[in-house]
């Protein structure tokens, strides 16, 4: 079945989907209801409409433009929303991917990522006024600690009032969390301070800081679980429901005239978890770790074959390069890959010496040998031709201070092991950082038997499709199940729908 019947066959088999009475027994009632259920109704129908899409369904962005242009083209044509993984490149690289989805997709919605960071906050500034010179209208804003000047910035950008009054805010967020107290930042207006900091900087008016102080920083708030890469690992069965108790209570409080959204993320992977977030009440769910797996991502064909093989026990926590000095973690594949043993090795080497000329010859030889395969010397020699291009300040920082020097150079294991993944480095592939959380078990094991088992065959339209699709179905199943029919075991049937 080719991909643009897919989604028809899809939505046929939802509109036909009905309960034989000769397999169940009906309620005591006697009087069953399972309406049929469109796909674009599981969701928000406000979100839908305000990011005209179709359907509401997002790709995050995963780093490293792992969430390709090519992704981001696949996702909008399908009519949902994609973002591009600007996250750990240089800002040359983030505007050719505008400058290609500007071609491409010149009337579409589609975002960029906005990462927070702390170590580079230039490169976050620098990223921030792209988007806006370049006229972005939509970022995912993750990892955030706490809101940023930059981030401030690019929401309050060209705010102003239409000629009924209502407040204009072209440039719009959507913020990815996993904590209460950050949640509550977005669901806020923008700080006062900040937007003093914008008026004396000449970056607004008085009137845009006044208007400002009118919206929330974001319309939409994604709770993210338990997923790949910076994640704390919540149970998004908890933290779901907390943040939607937050919105309420944000939403009352402030009395905003476009009610705040929440969605899911981290788990999103199979027709169970997309029903589960959806009943709970989800506006909108954000898929990782499968689309990584899909033929349109920035990955390499090994990494896909990996993916495919992951089951849910094999992911693990690991030092993040962009907060290695914070002790922060990402969740990245442990099958296959000694990355993540690696990375903590460098950590507690961090956390034991004060430079890199402490370090003992034992441990010291072992890094040169192993885990950087050249010395230390010629390691700290790419990374000041790096930083020259990306941060200068850096390496003034790193002359002065013999323990940031050598964070510097073990980020470099860090930031490479992620590109070796995404090239297909063979050489390279013990050291390979593949972010990846549980979903991706969770997603072979559902697609076991399919032909969305082979790697070859994921793409993100037909992924995407088939778990809307058994969500519907499930949906209407406890419909049913919440009216005392009984059904047999396994009804209904989620599977995948089949494909070429």
């Amino acid at each position: 079945m080719p991909l643009k019947q897919l989604e028809l066959a899809i939505s046929d088999l939802t509109r036909a989907f009905r309960v034989d009475p000769a397999t169940l027994a009906v309620s005591e009632s006697g009087a069953v209801l399972s309406p049929s259920i469109r796909l674009a109704d599981l969701g928000s129908h406000a979100f839908c409409a305000e990011h005209r899409l179709r359907y509401p369904y997002v790709g995050g962005a995963m780093a490293n433009g792992i969430a390709s242009v090519e992704f981001v083209e696949a996702m909008s044509r399908a009519g949902l929303l994609g973002f591009f993984g600007a996250a750990g490149l240089d800002p040359d690289t983030v505007e050719a991917a505008i400058d290609r989805l500007k071609r491409s997709l010149p009337d579409a919605t589609y975002g960029f990522n906005l990462i927070h960071s702390p170590n580079e906050p230039r490169l976050e500034a620098a990223v921030a006024d792209l988007f806006i010179r370049r006229g972005i209208k939509l970022v995912e804003a993750s990892a955030y600690l706490g809101l940023t000047l930059p981030i401030v910035r690019y929401r309050v950008h060209g705010i102003h009032q239409d000629s009924t009054g209502r407040i204009i805010t072209p440039n719009r967020v959507m913020a990815k969390v996993s904590r209460v107290e950050v949640a509550s930042k977005f669901f806020a207006p923008p700080p006062a301070d900040m937007l003093r900091q914008l008026v004396q900087a000449g970056d607004i008016t008085a009137g845009q800081a006044e208007l400002a102080g009118r919206i929330p920083m974001a319309q939409d708030v994604t709770a993210e679980a338990d997923s790949a890469g910076h994640t704390d690992n919540r149970p998004a069965i908890t933290l779901l429901p907390t943040l939607l108790a937050l919105r309420n209570r944000f939403q009352e409080q402030y009395d905003w005239p476009e009610p705040l959204r929440v969605g899911a993320a981290g788990g999103m992977s199979t027709p169970a978890s997309a029903a589960a977030a959806f009943t709970m009440g989800a506006a909108y769910i954000v898929t990782g770790s499968v689309n990584q797996a899909c033929v349109e991502s920035g990955s390499s064909d090994i990494v896909r074959q990996m993916l495919a093989e992951a089951e849910q026990a094999d992911t693990i926590m690991a030092p993040a390069a962009d907060m290695f000095e914070m002790g922060v973690k990402v969740q990245v594949l442990k099958r296959g890959t000694m990355f993540a043993m690696r990375a903590a090795k460098l950590y507690d080497l961090y956390r034991s010496y004060d430079g890199l000329n402490k370090i003992p010859a034992a441990d010291r030889e072992m890094l040169e040998k192993t885990v950087f395969r050249a010395t230390l010397d010629d390691i700290w020699i790419q990374t000041v031709a790096f930083f020259k291009q990306r941060d200068p300040a850096q390496i003034e920082r790193a002359e002065k201070d013999a323990k940031h020097k050598m964070a510097l150079v073990f980020r470099w294991y860090l930031g490479q092991s992620s590109r070796w993944a995404n090239k297909g480095d063979v050489t390279r592939k013990i050291d390979y950082q593949v972010w990846c959380g549980p979903a991706m078990g969770a997603f072979n094991e559902w697609t076991r038997g399919t032909f969305l088992e082979r790697p070859e065959n994921r793409r993100v339209e037909a992924v995407a499709l088939n778990i809307l699709n058994g969500a519907a179905k499930l949906v209407r199943t406890a419909a049913l199940r919440f009216q005392g029919v009984k059904l047999p075991v396994g009804f209904p049937d989620s599977s995948v729908v089949r494909g070429p």
